[in-house]
């Protein structure tokens, strides 16, 4: 039995790419277990997918002073003995890793077990768990070309995302027919990534009737965020957050409004989206963000719209401008030289176990 491990969460965008890769191991014969948090996103995203689910301690990892610094390493050294003694009692051939807090006790427990670790970056400069685990895992693959280059060691290869494939398998009609929209206007898809954002949330719905005029809209506001006094409007549907039906209702999409986050970003290429990003700020993130949207930018994907500069009239001007734009864009993304990176990484996956075999 081939069997894999799979880590990563805190976010689904550190948690949905592995979905993809899962799905083609499982057509492949492969048995699979993950090693999360017990409280993160990662937990009800792969319960959903019926694999069995373990949690360790894991803290959370700061660039910023804070006294949660000097308790959290301690629930490192705890979440990696206990990843240590799982990995023990699985035995798998690899462990694959997306990221996040939670897999550099993971990591760690790989090395003292002698199990190898094939991780994944999805933003264009690495996150701080990955840069910390780089000295333990057998491979990192990335996916931005640029990437390589704040990578050193032989360790990298540009690989690309892996794609889900049901995300490029909705139906517009089903979408449609999911908010009781009609066909003959089109429909505005706003995301503020997996948590929400509220600053998003209240300029869309500061510029409500304006956008209303033109679109349809489908707004996914975050846990929590909806707004009930909007609830009935003829045009507007919002939900906290989707699961089966995001391919539907992005299928039914002519532009997106969306956070800059690596898996969302080229999910929506990999669908022909064009996109309105609009990245978190340095102040509430260490930038990565703003580096894909404008990596995104300069290819002919996207508009950016910086949060500073988030107001009612500069998201208008932004969606009218795009909507405008929007032949041009969809003729740049099919040029785009980003692919699914799934076969790529299954591959490596593949070739690391039949090394350890040899």
């Amino acid at each position: 039995m081939k069997k894999i491990v799979f880590t990563g969460g805190g976010t689904a965008g550190h948690v949905t790419p592995n979905l993809a890769v899962m799905a083609e191991l499982r057509r492949q014969g492969w048995d699979m277990e993950y090693i999360g948090s017990r409280d993160g996103i990662e937990k009800d995203i792969i319960d959903h997918e019926g694999i069995p689910f373990h949690h360790i301690a894991s803290g959370k990892l700061r660039r910023y002073f804070d006294l949660k610094n000097f308790k959290d390493p301690l629930r490192v050294i705890q979440g990696t003995l206990q990843a240590y003694r799982l990995l023990r009692r699985i035995r798998p051939h690899i462990v694959f890793s997306k990221g996040g807090f939670v897999s550099v006790p993971v990591i760690v427990g790989c090395r003292l077990a002698g199990i190898p670790v094939i991780a994944h970056e999805s933003d264009l400069t690495p996150g701080l768990a990955n840069k910390i685990s780089m000295p333990f895992v057998s491979r990192i693959c990335v996916t931005f070309p640029e990437t390589l280059k704040h990578l050193r060691g032989g360790k990298a290869e540009c690989t690309g995302l892996p794609i889900r494939e049901q995300i490029l398998k909705g139906s517009a009609a089903k979408g449609r027919q999911l908010c009781d929209f009609h066909s003959s206007k089109p429909v505005l898809f706003i995301m503020g990534g997996s948590l929400g954002a509220q600053k998003i949330n209240q300029a869309v719905r500061s510029i409500l009737d304006s956008l209303l005029q033109e679109f349809q809209i489908i707004h996914i506001c975050g846990k929590g965020n909806t707004d009930p006094g909007l609830q009935g409007i003829r045009g507007y549907r919002q939900f906290e957050y989707v699961k089966d039906e995001l391919p539907d209702l992005l299928a039914s999409a002519s532009l997106v409004i969306s956070r800059a986050g690596s898996t969302s970003i080229f999910e929506f290429l990999a669908a022909r989206k064009p996109m309105l990003l609009i990245p978190l700020s340095r102040a509430a993130s260490r930038g990565d963000q703003i580096l894909n949207a404008e990596s995104f930018r300069s290819q002919g994907y996207c508009e950016v719209l910086q949060e500073e500069e988030l107001t009612a009239d500069s998201l208008l001007s932004g969606v009218s401008s795009l909507y405008a734009d929007r032949e041009r864009v969809l003729a740049n993304m099919e040029h785009s030289p980003y692919g699914d990176g799934t076969a790529q990484i299954v591959r490596l996956i593949e070739a690391h176990r039949l090394k350890e075999g040899s």
